[in-house]
């Protein structure tokens, strides 16, 4: 789906510098849009983003619009400066949201035992505080968060799940 195709990545940290990074493999391009002149990533992973060929930098600029949700599909993005105001459009096959690691988990607050953070804190390997409620991947994992680590979780998750309603059926 985005092999040989424009994307773009959406942010100006280490998590979004590593997401352009991964994503040159499948890409022809990837535009890396930060509303700041610089990147907010360590020096040694925005020096390493900047000097990849296929990642090109789209500063002081924000999205205000996919394009185009009716084909069920991503064929650009709306970009404005924010400098200047000028306002343009990138084709791209896919866009990646990369501005913080933020878990999704404030629906489950006071309910289930999270962190200052958000963080879901499990008890027995995936098991919360709720019974027959298991976590996995980024909204539990503040140091991996991602890939590998989050299908590595959600398969302990469904071993987890899978033994409770066994137990039930006894």
């Amino acid at each position: 789906m985005f092999r040989n195709h424009p994307l773009v990545v959406v942010g100006g940290g280490d998590s979004a510098c590593e997401e352009a990074t991964y994503l040159t493999r499948f890409g022809s391009v990837v535009y890396l849009i930060h509303r700041r002149d610089s990147l907010r990533a360590s020096k040694i992973m925005a020096e390493r983003t900047l000097a990849h060929t296929k990642i090109k930098p789209v500063w002081d600029s924000v999205v205000t619009e996919v394009l185009d949700p009716k084909q069920d599909k991503v064929t650009g993005v709306r970009i404005k400066n924010v400098k200047t105001g000028k306002e343009s459009t990138l084709d791209c096959a896919g866009v990646f949201v990369a501005i913080g690691h933020l878990p999704n988990t404030q629906l489950f607050k006071g309910v289930i035992d999270m962190d200052e953070n958000g963080y879901v804190i499990p008890r027995r390997g995936s098991e919360t505080n709720v019974s027959g409620v298991f976590v996995a991947g980024d909204c539990s994992d503040h140091v991996y968060r991602q890939a590998i680590t989050a299908a590595g979780m959600g398969c302990a998750a469904a071993i987890d799940a899978e033994r409770y309603l066994a137990a039930l059926n006894q």
